[in-house]
């Protein structure tokens, strides 16, 4: 009998430490692909009215009305609200118009200005993973499932902001 509960533990422990460095080795391996839950930009653009966080705008939205303000209180009484004022080292909520662009991999918001944009978010699609790459004059979002890919690139070094999408 004894020698049966030895063996027992010992069957046990060799398991024990064979399933822990099966699981170890497996997460180790699968740590940082596109098994992590996919991470979507904040969006940083404001209602320049009241300073509350919108929702972006998609090409085919209209710009909805602006807000009546209370009788009474004279538009120049107002003060700007701090989500409206850039402070030191933050740029302002929006300098030109958002335009959202939707592809078969994920979603990309951009803030086109005059002469520059920025990217307000970018949300991949359900099995899509997401990379951004910025530089000076150009912003590339690509999403990426298995061997498909999709890149929304938009570029200003030559003229004012641009977006292209290319499937490949």
């Amino acid at each position: 009998m004894r020698r049966g509960l030895v063996h027992v533990l010992a069957w046990l422990l060799a398991t024990g430490a064979a399933v822990t460095l099966s699981w170890w080795g497996v997460h180790t391996v699968m740590a940082g692909t596109a098994y992590d839950p996919p991470r979507a930009l904040p969006i940083k653009a404001a209602d320049a009215f009241t300073g509350e966080p919108r929702a972006p705008a998609t090409p085919t939205e209209r710009t909805p009305e602006p807000k009546r303000r209370e009788p009474g209180t004279p538009a120049a009484t107002r003060k700007p609200s701090p989500a409206t004022t850039p402070s030191a080292g933050t740029a302002p909520a929006a300098s030109g118009r958002v335009k959202s662009y939707d592809t078969d991999g994920g979603r990309a918001v951009f803030d086109l200005g005059k002469t520059s944009a920025s990217l307000v978010s970018a949300t991949p699609g359900a099995g899509w993973s997401m990379q951004v790459w910025k530089t000076e004059s150009w912003i590339r979002v690509e999403f990426a499932s298995g061997a498909d890919r999709v890149s929304v690139f938009c570029t200003w070094h030559d003229g004012p902001p641009r977006v292209e999408i290319g499937t490949y």
